[in-house]
């Protein structure tokens, strides 16, 4: 059996490198003007330095600068026409706007994702899932002791928070943004595009009513949990059919109170009362999926689980 040697001598960081198409390259750095006035770093060099940094965990650009120096004479292989370093790497960093990367990743993204899993829930309920969460990450506590509002306790939030997006058939970001750790979850959903064929699960912290009329209003999905202080008002309760999952305790039908600021309106969604046996307790689910069979909401909640995996996996 004859072997395969197109990647013989090269790297495995090359190896991963070849795969990041030149032309993707070429077209976000042109579209977003990052190669402007540069003479020697361009976007594929910073690219490939940043991508570097991620893989060989560097915690600082002197680091990376240093550690890229075991690249010298290898550097053919991934097409880094010179290494840089630590000033040119800060300088980059500062002046170039991170779109361009951001522009590469959705490319890339769109160009493998068919790759990255084999189970695809849209061909079964023909709609797109996809879940959305935040996490806090402390910098430097000591230097940003001032930063954000001063809570009751006296306990301020250093750091950034990272508000992240994923399509359930695909474990890697769809979309990330970054904002002060002190600003609420809630204010991600005013970014959140809508579409009819999309259906967007969220745990109870980002309760908004107002959000929740804008889904309804534009058919778009959503399933979360209903808070435990919630008013609302029961209209009726729905059949449990005999086939449906015995988990089902609950499923009935509210109308909420959404109050824009200026005038108040009634909105009808469904709630779900669902006992878990493994977890051994219920939960209330919160949706405006009113034609979907109960207990498929309850099991479409359950894939939210996905994004802290992502979470702990970094």
């Amino acid at each position: 059996m004859s072997k395969i040697t197109f990647f013989f001598g090269q790297s495995v960081f090359g190896q991963l490198l070849s795969l990041i198409d030149s032309t993707i390259i070429s077209k976000a750095s042109k579209c977003c003007n990052s190669d402007q006035c540069v003479k020697k770093f361009k976007t594929k060099g910073h690219l490939i330095s940043m991508v570097f940094c991620a893989f060989a965990k560097c915690t600082s650009l002197r680091e990376v600068a240093g550690a890229m120096l075991g690249l010298s004479g290898k550097t053919k292989h991934f097409q880094l026409n010179h290494i840089s370093k630590k000033s040119t790497l800060g300088d980059a960093n500062q002046r170039r706007d991170a779109d361009v990367f951001g522009f590469i990743y959705n490319q890339l993204l769109l160009k493998y994702g068919h790759f990255i899993s084999d189970i695809r829930i849209k061909d079964v309920i023909k709609k797109q899932i996809e879940i959305f969460d935040s996490t806090t990450i402390s910098l430097l506590k000591d230097v940003m002791r001032c930063v954000g509002r001063k809570p009751k306790n006296g306990k301020r939030k250093e750091g950034i928070k990272v508000h992240t997006v994923i399509n359930v058939d695909e474990p890697v970001p769809k979309f990330v943004w970054f904002t002060p750790a002190a600003t609420h979850d809630h204010v991600l959903l005013n970014k959140l595009k809508m579409d009819s064929n999309t259906i967007y699960v969220f745990d109870k912290g980002y309760n908004d009513y107002k959000a929740f009329q804008k889904f309804s209003d534009n058919e778009t999905g959503f399933v979360t949990r209903i808070k435990d202080n919630a008013v609302y008002e029961s209209i009726c309760q729905n059949e449990i059919e005999e086939h449906i999952h015995s988990g089902i305790l609950e499923d009935e039908i509210i109308v909420v109170t959404v109050n824009d600021g200026v005038v108040k309106s009634k909105l009808k969604l469904r709630k779900i009362r669902f006992y878990d046996r493994e977890l051994k307790r219920e939960f209330e689910f919160l949706t405006n999926l009113f034609e979907m069979r109960p207990d498929l909401v309850a099991a479409i909640y359950k894939l939210r689980w996905q994004i802290e995996l992502l979470y702990y996996a970094n």
